[in-house]
């Protein structure tokens, strides 16, 4: 006699699990970016004085190292997401990510402990991507496993957007703070105040998450044992799930990292350290793109239920790829010009192809990867290409564009990476649940129930 199954979620419940889960999604991305908004500000706090443009590369790199960890942190809470629930684990890594933000907003400058300040500073954004490792993926599973089939494309985008959200949210703050107390103070402490806000922040966020329950679909794998004992194993062990990882990261995540990136982090990066534009027009034109572009993720989630995930994903990559070069050496011009209206234009454009890549993932992923192990697959594929591939991309172009001089060959590395997932997604991807690759990870760890609400829509 088979278990008893959760009952269908109302929706009105979907509503609250959407407003906990990306509220305290976006929380875990503003304590991301607040490092990445404000690096260029502090570059020289944390590391010896007289060498700004070093201090300036050390200080993205260590924005990158947030990056490389985020795959071990997907591997860790994606784990306990797959053996001991979806709930419990964003709840940990909510608590994780908050502390680390606090904790840089309270250290000592290089000048009052030396070399342990940029030593500290590297662990705790170490830290901070450990915590982002396990959040996306569980959000994402999260709210996909209570969505019915047919809206998974436009409930997810909710969560989506709260990335882009997060990003204006810390420049938003930045630029309050900058304003209300003046340059001189914020650049002596002020700037700590982002980062400190940030204990308020995840306090609000956990009180509304602690009021959610398990997700329908762990809570059946529960009731009838078919939970996964050795999810790392059972997903990177295992030949075809292991390909399947690899496909996802090389056909879509990869070319995502490369493209949101470029679109965001690149683009303020370009206009503060390449082309000097000062601090505050350039925050004040990436939040209004950023306010511009961001109702395009609901669109773009919601085109993907009624065309297909793919459909909207591979045209976004294949815009994004042709449209890099001309829009930044636009922005360059806009720049000259002092032409503030065309560079929001231009960053507009780039956000918006990001987010017809963007807004399908989480529904897209998944919909690949089978309950039993979703949370770790998912947030294995999804962090290799978002970090790896998208958390270094602003290293990677200012160096190429410092060693060059050359201020538009930065474009060169998200263009190739763009391109190839364009190509591996049409080729190796196309086809969704029909793929074969697909059927077959699903045919060996899916669950026989088949009121799973989780699993694909028919592909169109």
């Amino acid at each position: 006699m088979s278990s008893p199954l959760p009952p269908q979620t109302s929706p009105r419940e979907l509503r609250r699990i959407i407003a906990a889960s990306s509220t305290g999604t976006l929380i875990e991305w503003y304590d991301f970016f607040v490092y990445g908004s404000l690096a260029v500000v502090f570059s020289g706090f944390f590391f010896p004085s007289g060498e700004s443009s070093l201090a300036l590369l050390v200080s993205v790199a260590s924005f990158g190292t947030g990056f490389v960890v985020r795959p071990l942190g997907a591997l860790f809470f994606g784990r306990l997401g797959d053996r001991v629930g979806r709930k419990k684990t964003f709840l940990a890594t909510l608590v994780v990510m908050g502390a680390a933000t606090t904790l840089i907003g309270c250290l000592p400058k290089y000048d009052t402990i030396g070399t342990a300040a940029p030593v500290l500073l590297v662990l705790l954004r170490l830290l901070q991507g450990f915590a982002v490792g396990g959040e996306y993926g569980g959000a994402a599973t999260y709210v996909a496993e209570h969505s019915p089939a047919d809206r998974r494309g436009t409930y997810t985008s909710f969560l989506q957007t709260t990335a882009t959200l997060g990003l204006l949210l810390s420049i938003g703050v930045v630029v309050a703070c900058r304003l209300l107390l003046g340059e001189d103070a914020f650049t002596s402490w002020g700037w700590r105040l982002p980062f400190l806000l940030s204990a308020v922040l995840v306090l609000l966020s956990l009180r509304m998450r602690l009021k959610l329950h398990e997700s329908p679909v762990f809570a059946r794998m529960q009731a009838q044992g078919t939970i996964s004992k050795a999810p790392i194993r059972e997903t990177l062990g295992d030949h075809r799930s292991l390909g399947l990882v690899l496909l996802t990261l090389f056909g879509l995540t990869a070319g995502l990292g490369a493209i949101w990136y470029t679109s965001q982090f690149y683009a303020l990066y370009f206009l503060q350290s390449v082309l000097k534009v000062d601090f505050l027009t350039t925050n004040v034109c990436m939040a209004v793109a950023l306010v511009l572009g961001t109702p395009s993720y609901v669109l773009f989630g919601r085109l993907s239920d009624q065309y297909g995930r793919q459909r909207v994903i591979v045209p976004g990559l294949a815009l994004s790829a042709v449209s890099f070069l001309p829009l930044y050496a636009w922005i360059r011009e806009a720049a000259t010009d002092r032409s503030w209206a065309q560079i929001v234009v231009a960053v507009t454009l780039q956000i918006v192809f990001s987010a017809m890549v963007y807004a399908p993932t989480a529904a897209y992923l998944t919909e690949l990867f089978p309950p039993r192990i979703r949370y770790t697959g998912l947030s294995v594929s999804y962090h290799l290409g978002t970090g790896v591939f998208g958390g270094f991309m602003p290293l990677i172009a200012l160096s190429l564009t410092t060693s060059t001089g050359n201020q538009l060959v930065g474009v060169a590395y998200p263009i190739a990476v763009a391109a190839l997932s364009t190509v591996v997604s049409l080729t190796l991807l196309r086809g969704g649940k029909a793929n074969q690759l697909v059927r077959a990870v699903w045919n060996q760890f899916g669950t026989p129930d088949r009121t799973d609400t989780s699993e694909p829509a028919p592909t169109k």
